[in-house]
């Protein structure tokens, strides 16, 4: 029998803020890999651990596997067709270019592969994934924890080949203030790029570099909306009313989670979309969007396949329950209609 292991406490949450606080104040990021770790480990922590304060063992492949998912679209050339600029991939590191950038380069030059969703069915991707743990166990791994000239190991410590363990009520603390770390992350990432001299040719007077590194290719949601369309009819989601023009969503709302997956894009009348914003959905909602997820969860990953957007109905669902588990905790209100919102409570996760 297990025993129940606490949340950590209001004091100790505070604690890691601070000590977050001061890794990205005092901390050496010649390279955006720390940004990536940090980012991987919220995404496996959300995905795989609990609302308490138990430990939680990763494997560093897991991580590395993380890892180019969030630098596949930045192994492509970035290009803002001014004339003032150059169209060429972004520099990752200060010194010679992100070993995991060139790995995956040549990985999309050899396999004349554009979409991840088909590099992940190669043979040869599991080549790929143990190039990037070898950078991973040896660089951010290693590093992230040195900070104000020292090391405190407040986040993980090594679990034996291949594996690390989040500390007790470290898991807790990356779930609880997951939304903050991403943006916490992706603002440094997208500052570090901006201010590598390297990149000032590429980067002209660029104003949609955060869009370019983290979101969907505009190109992707128009297709996706084309197969929705397909799919669910032209109906809006939300309020059941025919469709001439369309919005593609989130359901769980980006802000909240904020990486594309393709069971959680759902097509909408532009005012709902509007209207509901960065809200989450009130439970008749939540209820149709779990039966469609289930129901339809193979069309739904063959549209992925297709679009190249990734996404999985088992990790999509977790974060869902992360999502409403966290809004019933604080009472937040959830959407209903333009102007109608009910509080969110219990009922609501027992859904998941």
């Amino acid at each position: 029998m297990s025993t129940l292991i606490p949340p950590p406490s209001a004091d100790v949450q505070l604690g890691f803020l601070a000590k977050l606080q001061r890794l990205f104040a005092e901390g050496d990021f010649t390279a955006t890999y720390k940004f990536a770790l940090l980012t991987s480990l919220a995404d496996l922590a959300l995905q795989r651990g609990h609302d308490d304060g138990r430990e939680l063992v990763l494997s560093i492949r897991d991580i590395a596997d993380r890892f180019v998912e969030l630098y596949w679209r930045h192994a492509t050339p970035y290009g803002t067709d001014r004339p003032d600029t150059q169209p060429d991939t972004l520099v990752q590191n200060m010194g010679a270019q992100a070993a995991v950038i060139s790995a995956i380069v040549e990985f999309r030059r050899l396999h004349r592969v554009t979409h991840l969703t088909k590099a992940k069915v190669l043979d040869s991707f599991s080549g790929l994934i143990s190039q990037v743990a070898t950078v991973v166990a040896a660089q951010p791994l290693n590093y992230l924890q040195n900070f104000g000239g020292g090391t405190d190991p407040f986040l993980y410590e090594r679990a034996g080949r291949g594996l690390i363990r989040l500390k007790p009520g470290v898991t807790y603390c990356l779930r609880r203030f997951y939304p903050f770390i991403q943006q916490l992350c992706r603002s440094h990432w997208v500052g570090h790029i901006k201010s590598n001299r390297r990149n000032h040719p590429i980067l002209g007077r660029a104003d949609d570099l955060e869009d370019f590194l983290f979101s969907t290719a505009r190109q992707s949601l128009t297709a996706l909306g084309n197969e929705l369309r397909k799919l669910d009819g032209l109906r809006c989601f939300y309020c059941g009313e025919g469709l001439k023009e369309a919005d593609v969503d989130h359901f769980v709302p980006f802000s909240l989670y904020p990486r594309d997956m393709a069971a959680n894009f759902v097509l909408a009348h532009p005012s709902c979309n509007r209207s509901k914003s960065d809200t989450l959905a009130a439970k008749p909602h939540l209820e149709r969007w779990l039966e469609r997820i289930d129901l339809k969860q193979d069309q739904l990953a063959e549209i992925g396949s297709l679009t190249g957007i990734m996404g999985d109905r088992d990790t999509l669902s977790k974060v869902a329950g992360w999502a409403y588990s966290n809004a019933a905790d604080c009472h937040a209100r959830a959407w209903v209609s333009p102007t109608c919102y009910e509080t969110i409570d219990t009922s609501y996760v027992r859904l998941f």
